[in-house]
């Protein structure tokens, strides 16, 4: 059974954001990929995924980022859940697709083949393996921009350097958000908080748009420095949604003491090399999608793994 917890319906308003050109921001959750147990992909449980997401209105929704498995997907996976994501969202939320390659031309593979399975917004990796200069850093955002403008679409740069390797500073991200079809960043860089700081003091009120990640682990402090968007995984946005609706209605108070609340999941959440089996199998204990199942280098849970999520879970009254 789907619960969801829309306790401020008469406060959407309070969620709407700033934008420019279409600029994405708000509550972004990045969606898990549903696998049936066989590891093949599962679209029903994809649909029923994406239909809640919707129903928790949310403000956009993610594909193919660190959440999502993405690294372990083949193109041809990719296009079936991009379009069937799009299908079903239609024109009522943004969607953002992920692209992480190891070099400009790859990248180029991933968004060229993004946008024309119609998205419009590109959530890019810097190239990883071989460690990219500063320089280079902006060769590849201004190619992969001016890509994204000839094709209707928009860059968010994707400031994970735990993923990447791959560094970058407030004046390195003050010089991306220059270039054309570049409109956006989602800082993961720890500490989150001072660094959406320091790029919304660098980036000033120009309409570049600066996001948390972390899976929302500091998002009100993060909305505090100037953020305007937050993309966690995607099996609270219920929960999250009207702690932001505090927040942005001046009830610092209540959002702080709805926010503890859903802290112990967000932190289970958070953890190298098991954070998508957390995912997933919370997802499974909520009705939403069918198995737990993750691909290597994933891990699956172990016994103890569960027992310690059961006890996060209760208080939220998930537990079986």
């Amino acid at each position: 059974m789907v619960i969801v917890n829309n306790a401020y319906p008469d406060e959407r308003s309070q969620l709407a954001c700033r934008r420019s050109s279409g600029v994405v921001c708000g509550l972004i959750p990045i969606l898990a990929t549903p696998f049936l147990s066989d590891g093949s992909l599962d679209q029903p449980s994809l649909r029923r995924l994406v239909d809640f997401q919707l129903v928790s209105e949310v403000d956009g929704l993610a594909v193919f980022g660190m959440a999502s498995e993405g690294f372990a997907l083949t193109m041809a996976e990719r296009r079936t859940i991009l379009r069937q994501v799009l299908e079903i969202v239609g024109e009522t939320v943004p969607v953002v697709a992920g692209v992480g390659s190891t070099s400009t031309a790859t990248a180029l593979e991933q968004a060229r083949q993004a946008t024309t399975d119609g998205a419009r917004h590109l959530m890019v990796l810097p190239p990883f393996m071989v460690k990219p200069s500063p320089s280079q850093i902006v060769d590849f955002y201004g190619c992969l921009g001016e890509f994204a403008v000839s094709a209707g679409a928009e860059v968010m740069v994707q400031d994970a350097p735990s993923a990447a390797g791959v560094a970058m500073s407030p004046t390195l991200i003050t010089e991306l958000s220059k270039l054309d079809g570049v409109a956006s960043v989602k800082v993961e860089a720890s500490p989150t908080v001072p660094k959406v700081g320091a790029v919304v003091d660098a980036v000033g009120d120009g309409g570049f748009v600066v996001l948390g990640g972390q899976n929302a682990q500091f998002v009100l402090e993060e909305y505090a420095r100037g953020s305007i968007g937050t993309m966690p995984a995607c099996e609270f946005p219920d929960l999250l949604r009207p702690v932001l609706v505090d927040w942005l209605a001046g009830r610092r108070e209540e959002a702080h003491a709805a926010f503890a609340r859903l802290l112990p999941l967000i932190v289970h959440g958070l953890q190298p090399g098991i954070a998508w089996a957390v995912h997933k199998e919370v997802l499974v204990r909520r009705g939403l999608i069918a198995h737990a199942t993750v691909r290597a280098p994933a891990r699956p849970l172990d016994a103890a793994g569960v027992v310690l999520l059961e006890d996060v879970l209760t208080p939220l009254g998930w537990s079986r």
